[in-house]
């Protein structure tokens, strides 16, 4: 490396590195699991009975494609967090926000997932980051999240 080349920033202590993105991997890999399964199985009962038409075969077929689709949909939420702000992608939708639209970082006891209080006053939910399986993880995550949000947001130090 050269003097002139410029030196790549090194995150704080205890942040991640940026861009990051935080999803719940050990649900997201169980949904994907049972749905493969679930559509192979539902697949092979209609191939192996030969009683069944071909339309009966192609309702199992078709559920155990609506089965793996369902639930890859449950397996979409995530969130990413880059030097710009945030993007949150739930199930259906997915809303990017800047970092000075996000005042606080809330995962508290119960909570199905963290929610992100807004300058708006709005409160978003982000399903990317979810205690379900890795409870552990997911309080890491909701700290590091909350620590990024703390460190690029305009919120003052004294709130």
């Amino acid at each position: 490396m050269s003097a002139s080349e410029p030196v790549p920033a090194q995150p704080p202590a205890g942040l991640p590195a940026l861009p990051v993105t935080f999803r719940p991997t050990r649900t997201r890999a169980v949904l994907l699991t049972v749905g493969v399964a679930q559509a192979v199985a539902l697949s092979a009962i209609a191939l192996l009975l030969e009683r069944l038409s071909p339309g009966e075969k192609l309702s199992f077929v078709f559920t155990g494609l609506l089965f793996l689709g369902v639930l890859t949909l449950l397996s979409r939420p995530k969130v990413v967090a880059d030097a710009d702000g945030v993007t949150v992608v739930n199930l259906t939708t997915k809303r990017r926000l800047a970092w000075a639209e996000v005042l606080r970082v809330n995962l508290r006891p119960g909570d199905p997932w963290v929610y992100l209080d807004l300058s708006d006053g709005t409160s978003l939910p982000a399903m990317g980051i979810q205690p379900g399986i890795a409870k552990a993880r997911a309080i890491g995550d909701a700290r590091a999240l909350r620590a990024l949000a703390e460190q690029h947001g305009t919120r003052a130090s004294g709130e």
